[in-house]
């Protein structure tokens, strides 16, 4: 038993030290405003490769704001890992769900001018329908509810892309198709690329133009974002990046069928410009999109968040999640994921703080928790919403190794009490015992939970914890081999007269 004790102390140790490795270096002192920003700006060009190679990923573009001025932007790794290309600022990003942010604001544009009521059925300004009849009505829906998530849209579709020229589904008709009403209009928040897609048909439905051109010459050239496009340009191909799926298996560019809620191509220094228009701490002298008051009206919070968002951020607003900082200050942010992609910018309008993190690969959760925490930690806050995640990875690795030691305590158990001859082999048979054929159930549970997980395109632990899930799911498959075995060789028990049976009905 000795051996297996030491077993058991010598995993855990491994394990617990695993976990301290991976704490975050110390955030540097800030002195003047310079230094500060250069020390900074240091810390990250050693901090950005590390957490690259300790999560695998193969690139990521950044962009630092202080006081409403974009300090810096700067890349690392690759681009193409197989053809060897770097990495670049220049770099076309698919930033995915980044796009709804933009979206807000080109919908608030209307809103300005007066060509848009927030709070008028959005069936009013369609002459067609766009939205299929369900069990709720469709007419209680407004743009107000589109904009912050409570329409009651469903998730909408996943993992439909297409290959650039490839024939895709009409907007209208994709609609028709996904934006069935799933909860009542207005009840609570439910994230949907559905709701921000219907608000693209009606973009172009009010203005009669390609929502396309429209944002392109309403919102990205006016604030200078000359390397984004809601539109594939065949001269992309040599900018932008190669996505990495969960495996690290390069993914082909695609595009989607529709574009408000995730078609926006842009680069890290087009979403920091971006990030620097919507501050409200007055470093914006000139407002080219909208005013300060329709912005204020996107970071007002519309809809507070439960569940898995609510871990991270407490509202939503119109295109922004919000959030209450230990300073006392307001966050907003977005994030965006694909196949192959994870963005996000985080900022604090009031102060003019800001950051920018593009990354080509889909198992960035963890990176960007770091980095935002980081950049927390440097402008004086105990970190955000997101840095939450770095705790529930050392939660589900403390969780692997109690497991992981409970589960080779038994294994030892069930090795000596074999070759003690205190368990011989049995298949299940009306003999074997009620205990054997639980274990065999439980085998045959776990088993099947681990082959529906393999054999699932996206699982979203192994999204978020790419590592710690493999370790979690080897876990769980030894676990069910032990009560694979235990099912297999029961424990001998003997009779009061000497009988050795599984129980035995005969006397030996």
């Amino acid at each position: 038993m000795s051996v297996i004790r030491n077993i058991v102390l010598g995993t855990f140790m491994f394990v617990s030290f695993s976990l301290q490795s991976d704490t975050a270096a110390k955030i540097p002192v800030p002195g003047r405003y310079s230094f500060e920003a250069d020390s900074f700006r240091n810390y990250l060009d050693r901090r950005v490769p590390e957490l690259m190679r300790h999560y695998k990923i193969p690139g990521v573009s950044l962009s630092v704001l202080k006081k409403g001025r974009i300090l810096w932007s700067d890349s690392y790794g690759y681009a193409d890992i197989q053809a060897g290309r770097k990495m670049t600022n220049d770099s076309y990003y698919r930033v995915e769900s980044l796009s709804k942010s933009l979206t807000a604001w080109g919908v608030m544009k209307l809103i300005e001018q007066g060509r848009l009521d927030p709070d008028q059925p959005v069936m009013t300004y369609f002459k067609n329908r766009v939205i299929p009849d369900s069990e709720y009505s469709e007419e209680s829906v407004t743009v107000r509810m589109l904009l912050s998530h409570t329409a009651g849209m469903p998730l909408g579709s996943i993992g439909l892309r297409y290959a650039p020229g490839e024939k895709k589904p009409a907007l209208r008709q994709q609609l028709l198709a996904d934006a069935f009403l799933k909860q009542e209009p207005g009840r609570s928040f439910s994230y949907s690329n559905t709701g921000f897609n219907i608000l693209e048909a009606l973009i172009e439905e009010i203005t009669e133009r390609d929502f396309s051109e429209y944002m392109k010459n309403e919102l990205l050239l006016p604030l200078g974002m000359e390397h984004s496009s809601f539109d594939w340009n065949e001269s992309f191909n040599d900018q932008i990046p190669k996505g990495y799926d969960l495996k690290g298996n390069p993914v082909p560019v695609y595009v989607y069928a529709e574009k408000a809620s995730g078609g926006l191509f842009a680069s890290v220094a087009d979403i920091a410009a971006f990030l620097a228009a919507g501050m409200t701490n007055d470093s914006v002298a000139d407002r080219k999109v909208i005013n300060t008051q329709s912005i204020n009206e996107l970071y007002m919070p519309r809809a507070d968040i439960h569940g898995f968002y609510g871990l991270a951020f407490d509202a939503y607003g119109f295109g922004h999640f919000i959030e209450s900082l230990s300073n006392g200050r307001i966050a907003v942010s977005h994030g965006g994921q694909g196949t192959g992609w994870m963005t996000h910018f985080h900022s604090v309008p009031s102060t003019g703080d800001g950051i920018v993190i593009l990354t080509n690969s889909q198992r960035s959760w963890l990176l960007i928790s770091h980095l935002l925490t980081d950049w927390a930690g440097w402008n004086g806050f105990s970190g955000v919403g997101m840095s939450r995640i770095l705790l529930g990875e050392k939660i589900i690795r403390t969780l692997i190794v109690l497991l992981l030691s409970l589960l080779l305590w038994q294994a030892g158990r069930l090795i000596i009490a074999v070759f003690s001859g205190r368990r011989r082999f049995r298949l299940l048979s009306g003999t074997s015992g009620l205990k054997s054929y639980v274990y065999f159930g439980c085998f045959v549970i776990i088993a099947s939970c681990l082959i529906l997980a393999v054999t699932r395109k996206y699982l979203f632990i192994s999204s978020l914890y790419p590592s710690s899930s493999r370790w979690l799911g080897y876990s769980l498959a030894f676990g069910s081999f032990l009560f694979l075995m235990s099912s297999f060789f029961p424990s001998i028990t003997k009779s009061k007269g000497g009988c050795v049976h599984f129980p035995c009905n005969t006397a030996e």
